[in-house]
């Protein structure tokens, strides 16, 4: 498989509280360990890479140059998530066609192991994300939609713990305002919760009732917006804590290497997102020392 691969490290190395208070008490944490996050967002139903006479991306993508290069990182790795930041569905023929069941198989067959729902995972309506999901083996996260009173009620959950070689990594679902932005009868009964309120709360849960170590938010509210009211990205990590790396997804937003911020305690947050159409692969490892404490190598890769 031929690809260019562009690698970024940034200087987040540092103590683990520092990057998002991390913390190194654990007894399971008495070696160097890493972890590997590996995601994509805004895939939208690209099953195939772009055509040759694309203008921007000819060529690019397609789901099994991702395979391979997935496969490839996990012989280097073993502990590694592999993570979507939602708008799975909607953008080629294959969607008109079997509605998601191909895209949810696929990433099945990838290896997924949880995504959050964007606004055009509803564009068959809610009933027809609901009859896709069966063909999901992976979670769908979604903590700020309450699904109660609808056919989804049930088949998403708020929070996943992953533990991997004794690491417990926290992941959750956020999702965007859907009034304005979809159809009333897409999502119907579907309510929007606040998302930093629903934030606090899942950090909370996943710090001090998890223990996780790490904690990653799969987000679809964009990743920044000239109107600062607007809730993005940026403006969830300022507001909140607690949170070590959120995976963004939305605007498309292509982004070479995670940008660093400062949560509401002053602590590094990394924020992520890698354009869209699955012709890109975002790569996070974390190196957890429980001397030295942690730093994180980020890589950007072009399938």
């Amino acid at each position: 498989m031929k690809r260019r691969q562009f690698i970024k490290q940034t200087a987040a190395a540092g103590s683990l509280i520092g990057l998002g208070g991390i913390a190194m008490s654990s007894s399971s944490l008495v070696t160097k360990k890493q972890l590997t996050i590996l995601h994509t967002n805004d895939v939208h139903s690209h099953i195939e890479p772009f055509a040759a006479n694309d203008p921007k991306y000819a060529n690019q993508g397609g789901v099994a140059r991702r395979l391979t290069l997935i496969n490839s990182i996990r012989k280097e790795n073993p502990n590694v998530l592999l993570l979507d930041a939602g708008d799975i569905f909607q953008g080629t023929p294959y969607f008109n066609f079997y509605g998601g069941e191909l895209e949810f198989k696929l990433m099945s067959m990838l290896g997924y192991d949880a995504a959050t729902i964007g606004n055009h995972d509803f564009d068959n309506g809610i009933g027809g994300l609901a009859k896709q999901k069966p063909h999901a083996s992976f979670e769908l996260l979604s903590s700020n939609y309450d699904f109660t009173n609808t056919i989804m009620d049930g088949h998403t959950k708020p929070y996943r713990v992953f533990v991997k070689e004794g690491v417990r990594i926290g992941v959750f679902g956020i999702g965007i305002q859907l009034e304005g932005l979809v159809n009333k009868r897409q999502f119907k009964e579907t309510k929007y919760l606040d998302p930093i309120e629903v934030t606090q709360d899942m950090t909370r849960i996943l710090k001090e009732d998890e223990h996780c170590h790490i904690i990653i938010c799969l987000s679809h509210l964009g990743y920044d917006y000239n109107n600062k009211e607007r809730i993005s990205d940026l403006k969830l990590a300022a507001a909140t804590s607690n949170i070590d790396l959120i995976i963004g997804g939305h605007t498309h937003t292509f982004l070479e290497k995670p940008t660093l911020t400062q949560n509401k305690d002053g602590n590094i947050v990394l924020v992520n997102q890698v354009g869209w159409g699955g012709i890109n692969l975002g790569r996070v490892d974390f190196h957890l020392d429980p001397i030295a404490g942690t730093e994180h190598t980020s890589t950007f890769y072009n399938i």
